[in-house]
């Protein structure tokens, strides 16, 4: 019997210059976009504005997201996206907190999941998204597309 496919929950947050927000996986090598997994019975565009303000701080009213639906990701999971526009305050990431804590590999002291934040330009993704997030930029969602769209 095959698993079921875990579904991940995230916001793809454009700046008016089509910049995507990028947050940084604290003690790895990458940069994400805000996402995670639902609770039993949320709706996926909960799950998705939850994990923004959990990962971020970044509070975003529903009725600003555009649903993306649902894209392959890596083979036990996939993500259902939605994008929305930022707007003027909510640009200076300097101010955006990660309240979602993990337990540390080494010593199980709490840390944050995210821990820095950047804008980064379509071109750039792939200098700091995992090899997945890249993908689905480059060959399934289109940042330049949503950019124009949104």
């Amino acid at each position: 019997m095959m698993a079921a496919r875990v579904v991940s929950c995230g916001i793809v947050l454009l700046d008016p210059d089509g910049r995507v927000l990028l947050a940084h996986a604290t003690e790895t090598s990458h940069w994400d976009i805000p996402k995670g997994h639902g609770e039993e019975g949320e709706a996926p565009h909960v799950t998705a504005l939850r994990e923004m303000v959990e990962e971020t701080g970044i509070a975003i009213e529903a009725g600003r997201l555009k649903d993306l639906g649902l894209f392959v990701y890596r083979r036990d999971k996939d993500l259902h996206l939605f994008a929305a526009r930022a707007e003027a305050c909510e640009l200076d990431l300097s101010s955006c907190t990660c309240t979602s804590m993990f337990p540390r590999r080494s010593d199980g002291t709490l840390i944050p999941e995210m821990d820095s934040y950047r804008w980064v330009a379509p071109h750039e993704v792939e200098k700091y998204a995992s090899r997945s997030l890249t993908r689905l930029f480059q060959t399934t969602l289109s940042l330049a597309e949503l950019h124009r769209s949104l």
